[in-house]
């Protein structure tokens, strides 16, 4: 009786973990489609309402292109989410304040707000999702057990989703780096989640995925259109919130470096930016040609070679991070700073060795 109990349920349990496969399946490549269809309409009304990335001295393009693509990624985002998942307040915050950071951008896009104005806007809808139970109530102590953060819980979190939306929104300089970083992001998140049973964030993962898939397939060099500050802060967001209830919620919570180790390219360009802005006595919001981007096309790089070379780069942080899931505190604190400094040293060596280039080829 007892084989026969167990021949029964075995493949019950293999069925119902095969269903949940497919239904993730069944919302990227929803995602995927919808984005992939929405993105020459999007374009055609983007020119209609002069939403145009013209060229200066500090863009890529050398003819004008539509922008406000976010939006695209939004609705291939939003509507296999929304038929997928049952609505809570979590999902409902989440949509209402993923769409705000969206406007907000396309805002920017069109008007060009001041840096404070827009970093004031991110404060407020961070600070609106936290109303809504997105919250690092805890993060891992690297020697075992855990931090409670009690009151710095809302202050922390809001400092990350305002940091991950401006990470991605900072890296969007190239045709597809930004889709294509937070596609690979994406991948250990999902996996990640789906590994621990946390249904609703691998399935909003997965959507995020595939929606930027499909924009790329617009997006990639050369681009037919852009996804502007509304796409970039919009999958900034997503990732950042997507990741507190991902990666820091559970029995078993990874502490911040992960996620950031799964963004580690981004971090730390844009941890480079800011030291290299303050060092020259530059305001830390002022744009400079000073990426890691400009300096791989300053080595001679063309653009596709850049993008693939930054996709390798994540693709392999990526792994790392879900390696370091895995481990314990120890070893993973030591995986986690070999990391950095090997991240840190090669960024600095690239800065070192193209310092010479810029004139010529970036005009900074």
């Amino acid at each position: 009786m007892q084989r026969r109990k167990g021949c029964i349920f075995l493949p019950l349990a293999g069925m119902g973990l095969c269903a949940k496969s497919m239904k993730y399946f069944a919302v990227f490549l929803a995602s995927l489609g919808i984005s992939w269809a929405a993105t020459p309409l999007v374009a055609s009304l983007a020119v209609r309402l002069r939403l145009v990335d013209e060229p200066n001295e500090r863009r890529i393009n050398t003819r004008p292109v539509p922008t406000g693509g976010g939006a695209a990624i939004f609705i291939g985002f939003i509507l296999p989410v929304l038929f997928a998942l049952p609505m809570s307040r979590f999902l409902a915050g989440l949509i209402l304040c993923s769409f705000l950071m969206l406007t907000l951008g396309l805002v920017d896009d069109r008007r060009s707000l001041s840096p404070k104005a827009k970093f004031i806007g991110q404060v407020i809808v961070s600070l609106l999702l936290t109303f809504y139970g997105v919250r690092i109530d805890f993060v891992s102590n690297p020697f075992g057990g855990m931090f409670y953060l009690g009151r710095l819980a809302i202050p922390l979190t809001i400092f990350w989703l305002v940091a991950v939306t401006n990470i991605i929104n900072l890296i969007d300089g190239l045709d597809g780096l930004a889709a294509g970083i937070t596609c690979i992001a994406c991948l250990p998140l999902f996996l990640i989640a789906f590994q621990r049973g946390q249904e609703v964030a691998a399935l909003l993962t997965i959507a995020l995925a595939g929606s930027s898939l499909g924009f790329l397939r617009h997006n990639f060099n050369p681009a037919k259109i852009f996804m502007g500050d509304g796409g970039a802060m919009f999958l900034g967001f997503m990732l950042g919130a997507i990741s507190v209830q991902g990666t820091l919620k559970g029995p078993a919570a990874i502490a911040l470096s992960v996620p950031v180790l799964i963004l580690g390219l981004p971090f730390f360009d844009t941890v480079f930016a800011i030291v290299r802005r303050f060092w020259r006595g530059r305001p830390i919001y002022a744009a400079d040609n000073g990426h890691v981007h400009h300096r791989l096309l300053a080595m001679g790089l063309s653009q596709r070679e850049a993008v693939m070379v930054m996709y390798l780069v994540s693709s392999f942080l990526g792994i790392l991070a879900l390696r370091i899931a895995g481990m314990n505190s120890a070893a993973s604190t030591l995986t986690q700073i070999v990391a950095a400094v090997i991240l840190l040293l090669g960024v600095r060596r690239l800065g070192t060795s193209t310092s010479g280039r810029f004139k010529d080829r970036l005009g900074s």
